[in-house]
């Protein structure tokens, strides 16, 4: 049976520390209509259910800001991306904020519990935070230490509340119960911005991140061809790109937290083709487009829709 692509729309910012994420979708669409495409004509999709309200509401969990509503968000992230692929769609998720890829995570491991999940994480920070290490409480910066089910007590900063603790956990049960993904399986493109927790992590668990000089210099085709090869045991591959791996002076100040120095969109279109190309992506993720932020018009969101575009056409749906 042919699989076809289904758009799931999360206008969820409550996991960033700066809100007008939520818009970034409708940013897109905008990008879109003004090329005259119609790409979002072209595909199925689905709304989910958000719960942006939640950023009036006086907060409790000073270290994982508004946890509780992340996790619920997350849970419907979840379930669409659980239904979907179930219906035999091939979801491209597109989020807000990047708390949403737990929820994509999870919904993978949900459906296919008993496979091995490759994640590609296309961003410029690591995300690799927990209520005890991060120093911005922002749920955006934690999602991946939610997937290893990871706490990185050895590196403690911060002492979190007992309601704080159960959300935690709750939030790294969403889906499946446990561990969603082994460290020697998530690889890095374009991090950059770390904290010493993060590093401490990284060098801890061994992942592999490929740092935007290191593919310039030794070739974007060599290193995804070597990502691949250590994703080689993997069943399924998720791609979640950010797009604040791209060079903000480069491309724009349009997302929660811009770092310069990052990779141009011809470079993630590149990294992104070659990994479909394997066959093995099930799903993949847009995330962080503010276009509040964009001191270029709606650049930001010109240029991803750029990538998905591209990405889209590129995608060779299998036939079961």
């Amino acid at each position: 049976m042919e699989r076809f692509i289904k758009l799931i729309k999360n206008r969820s910012d409550i996991g960033a520390g700066t809100r007008g994420s939520d818009l970034g979708i409708d940013a897109i669409e905008i990008a879109a209509i003004n090329r005259n495409s119609d790409y979002f004509n072209q595909f199925e999709f689905e709304d989910v259910k958000t719960h942006n309200e939640s950023i009036y509401d006086k907060n409790r969990n000073t270290f994982a800001k508004r946890i509780e509503h992340v996790v619920e968000q997350c849970t419907r992230v979840s379930y669409a991306v659980k239904h979907n692929l179930k219906e035999n769609y091939f979801p491209i998720v597109l989020s807000g904020d990047h708390s949403s890829a737990l929820g994509t995570i999870s919904g993978i491991k949900a459906v296919y519990p008993t496979k091995a999940v490759g994640v590609v994480w296309i961003d410029a920070h690591a995300d690799l935070h927990s209520p005890y290490t991060s120093p911005s409480g922002n749920i955006h910066g934690m999602p991946l230490s939610a997937a290893l089910g990871e706490d990185n007590l050895d590196c403690k900063v911060n002492e979190v509340s007992p309601e704080t603790v159960q959300h935690w956990e709750n939030m790294k049960n969403i889906g499946t119960s446990g561990t969603k993904i082994l460290p020697e399986n998530l690889i890095y493109f374009g991090v950059r911005d770390t904290e010493e927790a993060e590093d401490s992590q990284i060098e801890k668990l061994g992942i592999k991140n490929y740092k935007v000089d290191e593919v310039r210099y030794r070739g974007l085709q060599t290193c995804v061809a070597e990502a691949l090869s250590k994703l080689s045991n993997c069943d399924l591959i998720y791609i979640s790109f950010d797009v604040d791996s791209m060079d903000c002076d480069m491309i724009s100040y349009g997302t929660g937290t811009p770092v310069p120095k990052g990779f141009d969109q011809h470079e993630v279109i590149a990294i992104i083709n070659q990994i479909i190309k394997s066959k093995k992506v099930v799903c993949i993720e847009v995330v962080e487009v503010n276009p509040l932020l964009d001191t270029k018009g709606n650049k930001m969101a010109e240029t991803a829709f750029e990538v998905l575009e591209q990405i889209t056409s590129t995608i060779i749906l299998p036939i079961e």
